[in-house]
């Protein structure tokens, strides 16, 4: 089955000084015996504020090798701290920065998706300025991930990103084939619903939590993604932090039971 797991449900050993990237490398192909990761950029980066700071270049070319040396694909790298919306344009301007250094690094990984928030907390709406500037920001991003073979595009995540008729609306006004969404199933302020049948046609990644992964209900998302054309990966993103690692496998069981209710055995 086509089943990963976010770099951020290690983030408690990480803070521990427990698990770096590489031992997460190990541990996905190892220990859980999965064949693709989804790398946090916190993983890669050096813990800064108010932004990420990527680690050098010969530090990301061995992270590299180790993907290659254990055959795991990088299916998505999320990416915290470069969202396109700021009020300050300083800092929209930092922001642009950093995630075209992400890109670059992206590119440098091997990444196939990568997500990029839309920024804009507190609000269930875009501004019309902020719309704009998302929707030019991430056509420029297109460009770049169209170039190195990837896909780009938000999680709904903070913000109007967890309203799916701004989602939808974002997509539409984008309209790049390398732009998508990463789709954490059933996380929406408004119609929990229909939100995800709402984004469906371009959602390129998956997560599911603990309270999806536990639920029947999930094969029936799982389902309908399928019949909508994902052929991607389903991810589990889950801040373990009693004992993460019989959690994540715990999870991963559940996940599987729902794609297999799904009639998804591959």
């Amino acid at each position: 089955m086509k089943l990963s797991i976010g770099g951020y449900s290690f983030n408690h050993l990480s803070l521990e000084g427990k698990m770096d990237v590489f031992g997460y490398l190990e541990s996905v192909k190892f220990r859980y015996g999965l064949d693709a990761v989804d790398l946090w950029n916190a993983q890669i980066a050096e813990r800064t504020a108010p932004l990420l700071t990527l680690a050098d270049e010969s530090y990301l070319r061995k992270v590299r090798e180790a993907l290659d040396e254990k055959e795991l694909r990088l299916v998505n790298l999320a990416i915290d701290t470069a969202h396109l919306w700021d009020p300050d344009p300083a800092m929209r301007e930092a922001l642009r920065k950093n995630a075209l250094a992400h890109l670059k690094a992206a590119a440098i990984l091997g990444a196939e998706t990568v997500r990029i928030d839309t920024g804009g907390y507190g609000s269930d709406r875009f501004s019309e300025e902020a719309f704009t500037h998302i929707v030019e920001g991430f056509r420029e991003y297109c460009r770049i991930a169209s170039d190195n073979g990837m896909r780009i595009g938000p999680e709904n995540h903070m913000g109007p990103s967890l309203v799916p008729g701004e989602m939808r609306r974002l997509a539409q006004a984008v309209d790049d084939p390398s732009f998508g969404i990463l789709l954490h199933m059933g996380r929406w302020n408004e119609e929990r619903e229909t939100g995800d049948e709402q984004v469906a046609p371009w959602v390129f990644h998956t997560h599911f939590d603990a309270q999806t992964a536990a639920s029947s209900e999930s094969a029936h998302t799982v389902a309908m993604l399928r019949d909508a054309g994902f052929e991607g990966y389903w991810a589990i993103e889950h801040n373990a932090t009693v004992n993460p690692y019989s959690e994540i496998s715990a999870l991963l069981k559940q996940a599987e039971s729902r794609l297999g209710e799904a009639g998804i055995t591959a």
